[in-house]
């Protein structure tokens, strides 16, 4: 039991030694892209790890963290698939990712309306890269929905855009710079200034990268807490 409590540790500590790497990192790719540090924001992506874990990461002074879903972060909050769960049981959720047809946004929308909290913000997943296996509207697509979750989303608020690189970073680059003409497209059709729509690309593999191309937001999982473990199958 020592023993295992010490491994534990060390992977912990590891963790927190990560997250220092990854936000030096980050705040180098934002001076080189002529921003200040403050400009991105780093969400450290628990995914499977124990709550222990990410807490010990809290407890080094991180504070945006996120989860991939729905079931993971509800494990985790401090109060414990479905989105009315989520926000009943994290009451201090800041923002979902993910919004990418009318259909998730109204059910948003509803569950929130439901729960009389304030309004929640939410990114709009744009599939910059076609891929059939991605969820998120296509480019083209863009305004209207963005038009939809402003106009008839009163529970919502619209702040910006996400995107998922290819799993072989082959088209990042042009996925990047897809998702910012987009945000070009939206605040030009909308009246909005560009500042205020966000920008989420650029995970473990690619942050720097996407920080450079202009990402207000990271999502680092792995490179923080380790690779993604899934629990073994039991044999029959």
């Amino acid at each position: 039991m020592v023993m295992a409590g010490l491994a534990a540790q060390a992977v912990e500590g590891a963790a927190v030694t990560a997250l220092r790497s990854v936000l030096h990192r980050a705040r180098q790719a934002a001076e080189r892209s002529g921003r200040r540090a403050d400009d991105v924001r780093v969400v450290a992506v628990g995914k499977t790890k124990p709550s222990s874990l990410v807490r010990q990461v809290y407890d080094a002074g991180h504070r945006c963290f996120g989860e991939n879903y729905v079931q993971e972060i509800i494990d985790k909050a401090p109060q414990s698939n479905k989105v009315k769960s989520l926000l009943a049981a994290v009451p201090n959720l800041a923002m979902v990712e993910g919004v990418g047809n009318e259909k998730i946004a109204n059910y948003l929308d509803r569950a929130v309306s439901s729960l009389g909290r304030k309004p929640l913000k939410v990114l709009v997943q744009v599939n910059t890269s076609g891929e059939a296996s991605k969820s998120g509207i296509e480019p083209s697509g863009c305004v209207e929905l963005v038009k939809h979750v402003k106009l008839e989303c009163q529970n919502l608020e619209f702040s910006g855009l996400m995107t998922i690189g290819m799993p072989d970073y082959t088209s990042t680059p042009e996925n990047f710079r897809m998702l910012s003409s987009c945000r070009s497209e939206i605040c030009r059709a909308l009246g909005m200034e560009e500042h205020k729509c966000e920008l989420s690309m650029g995970m473990s593999g690619d942050y720097e990268q996407a920080i450079e191309l202009g990402s207000t937001n990271v999502r680092i999982g792995s490179t923080i807490f380790g690779p993604r473990e899934y629990p073994k199958k039991q044999a029959n």
